[in-house]
């Protein structure tokens, strides 16, 4: 079964709040299902095109299922529910090769 990632650019507009509400419920929720940090914020560069990322988080999982079961579950809810009003972003699951 093909590995799966999550690709999130986030926009961290309550880096303080984002910090001490957010942070400390999302890394727990993703190791409970499994999922492995890849990429955690770094420094980037648009290699091409016009994307203007913010931070970018890449999360890596067993499957396409872990990965939708993971932002979908309890810890997560609660973990998405304590980042309103500190950051807006996006997330996509793909399925890897």
């Amino acid at each position: 079964m093909p590995k799966a990632y999550v690709i999130v650019d986030m926009d961290v507009t309550d880096p303080d709040r984002y910090a001490t509400d957010y942070v400390p419920l999302s890394g727990p929720s993703v190791e409970a299902a499994g999922g492995r940090y890849l990429a955690r914020g770094g420094e980037t560069e648009v290699l091409e095109g016009d994307a203007r990322p913010h931070r970018t988080v890449i999360i890596e999982f067993e499957s396409f299922e872990a990965a939708t079961a993971w932002y979908d579950s309890p810890a997560y809810r609660e973990a998405r529910a304590a980042r309103e009003g500190a950051a807006v972003g996006s997330f996509i699951a793909v399925e890897g090769v």
